[in-house]
């Protein structure tokens, strides 16, 4: 429901290898055609097709749909999506599903949004700059007020298109999270919402610097390396702003950002909030909306946060440095099936001249396990835009669930991470003593839990409290636990999961190990270990940890030390 840029594209003259453009074969529907689809999607930017061998006058195409569009058979993850959007829509047929044009599914639906109604009087529409499914988005100019002579973009959405509950409350979101949001200097700035008896007025800022993905293609498929890293701190900015804030994107692609001007140096803007959430920290979405191309894994798997963004961040990211997409399929199941088997390659060029902090950034957002995935904050804290001017990290959440789980944890595991967290490189000591610092420490160099509420009410927005994060954040706060120094702070904070994700994890465990049998191993018996873990009187415990520990003289073994890192529960403990 967002602005929608779609517009005809020239190839540039001497354009060649991988396109990161779909293929005339590859069933995007163009709404050059002239066909009205039977399934309602939103209509994207339409691109030539640079394929080779592909006509040069071939019909205009498009990067993948916002909804996916075909029904497929099993195994396909994508079966039930010709359904979901039956439901959303109102359809009792969900294999004819349409976006009905008139009112015969709205009686008694409240359209009144109370916004203003005098749009008229305030602004002079202009000619069409994009069209959406729902909605399309003009050029328009200021006719009074502060805004007076000055060119803005208006997304024009007719309420006869919104034939059900949720299609109303999906723009009251959209309108709420732009109004809350907006302010941050990669997004689109949100100026005001007008209705009238027929519409609803999206006033913005007009960007004038085209999309991301044309910008792409006029440097002939890719960035440098060094360009690439001015763009990925804009977006991870403001990704990493949404995320603090509760609000997760769902639909971050190179189209979904727009440069302010023609200007090398223009910033990039997050636009089209219309498939956005909101989301707790200790949360999970279940329904399926994106860009096949972008779509995360665990999306697929109905299960998701914040972390779905930081996967399409990584395949934006993928595109940018090599020109090619690192998934790719000529129908959406195929894509789909890449998206949850396949792993990206990173052997051929130009990854192989790249620089190995490049494709170690790209590897850990294309990571398959959302666990092992870097947030939008340590993202910008990588190797590899370490040093860039416009690098600010912000606040991260994912700390405050880390040191939840840390106060809960046995005294037996708070000594694991410990030692674990003795291996910690310089630069991910940098993200945690940023973190830290963030948090408010005392002169003393402490923090107590009443620091992670009020360092997150400094950067409380509106959006934040309807996604009620928080909520979530009192809930931490009110634990009883003593102050934290920064040493046990980076105990509490570390992710044994993106630890795992990295090719060095193995010297981080056995190193740990070893902090661990110096300083906190002793001989422990099953029955206190089961105890430790939560363990009830009726699971066999001599079986479940006879392995934990080593016959020799009950320590810990490496093995059990890894699982406690883990802080496997009961239930799983049953399982392995």
């Amino acid at each position: 429901m967002g602005i929608c840029h779609g517009k005809p594209f020239e190839p540039p003259q001497n354009f060649s290898g991988d396109s990161i453009i779909p293929s005339e074969n590859e069933h995007a529907l163009s709404h050059h055609t002239g066909k009205t689809p039977r399934f309602p999607f939103y209509s994207p930017s339409p691109l030539f097709s640079a394929f080779k061998n592909s006509p040069a006058n071939s019909s205009v195409n498009s990067t993948p749909l916002r909804f996916f569009k075909r029904p497929f058979p099993p195994p396909s993850p994508a079966k039930h999506l010709r359904a979901l959007l039956a439901r959303r829509h109102g359809s009792v047929k969900p294999n004819e599903a349409t976006i009905p044009e008139g009112s015969e599914f709205d009686i008694g639906l409240d359209k009144n949004f109370g916004f203003s109604k005098n749009f008229a009087s305030h602004y002079e529409l202009g000619e069409e700059v994009g069209r959406g499914h729902f909605g399309y988005t003009c050029s328009a100019k200021g006719k009074k007020g502060s805004l007076k002579g000055q060119d803005v973009a208006v997304k024009v959405i007719p309420k006869s298109k919104m034939t059900t509950a949720i299609a109303i409350e999906d723009v009251r979101r959209e309108v709420n999270i732009l109004r809350a949001l907006t302010g941050h200097r990669n997004l689109v700035h949100f100026y005001d919402a007008y209705e009238d008896e027929d519409n609803v007025y999206v006033v913005m800022e007009l960007c004038k610097g085209g999309e991301l993905l044309d910008r792409i293609l006029s440097r002939g498929g890719k960035y440098s390396e060094q360009d690439a890293k001015a763009v990925m701190a804009q977006i991870l900015s403001v990704v990493s702003y949404c995320h603090l804030q509760g609000v997760v994107h769902r639909d971050l692609k190179p189209e979904n950002f727009l440069f302010s001007s023609k200007d090398e140096r223009s910033p990039l803007k997050a636009i089209d909030f219309g498939l956005s959430d909101y989301v707790k920290p200790d949360e999970r979405l279940n329904d399926i909306v994106g860009s096949a191309y972008y779509v995360a894994p665990e999306v697929l798997h109905r299960s998701y946060g914040t972390e779905a963004d930081m996967w399409s961040i990584g395949v934006i990211a993928y595109i940018i440095l090599s020109g090619s997409r690192p998934f790719w399929a000529r129908t959406e199941s195929g894509i789909f099936r890449a998206v949850l088997k396949i792993d990206p390659s990173f052997d051929e060029a130009p990854w192989t001249t790249l620089s190995s902090d490049a494709v170690d950034f790209v590897k850990r957002l294309l990571n398959k396990d959302y666990r092992k995935r870097l947030t939008a904050a340590q993202a910008l804290s990588h190797p590899w835009l370490a040093g860039h001017h416009d690098v600010k990290i912000p606040l991260d959440l994912i700390i405050y669930k880390l040191v939840k789980v840390y106060i809960y944890s046995s005294s037996l595991r708070k000594a694991a991470l410990r030692a674990l967290a003795k291996t910690l490189t310089i630069p991910q000591l940098a993200y945690l003593k940023e973190q830290f610092t963030l948090l408010g420490p005392s002169k003393n160099g402490n923090i107590s839990l009443q620091n992670f509420k009020m360092a997150v009410t400094k950067n409380s927005t509106d959006a934040m409290k309807d996604s009620r994060v928080l909520e979530f954040v009192s809930t931490v706060s009110s634990l009883q636990y003593r102050k934290l120094d920064f040493e046990e702070f980076c105990a509490a904070a570390i992710s044994v999961h993106q630890l795992e994700g990295m090719e060095s994890w193995e010297q981080h465990a056995r190193r740990g190990y070893e902090f661990f049998e110096k300083d906190g191993n002793r001989p422990i018996m099953i029955e206190e270990l089961a105890s430790e873990l939560g363990l009830s009187p009726s699971v066999p415990v001599h079986v479940v940890l006879q392995d934990w520990i080593r016959h020799s003289d009950g320590k810990l073994s490496f093995l059990g030390f890894v699982r406690l890192l883990h802080g496997l529960s009961a239930r799983a403990l049953q399982k392995a």
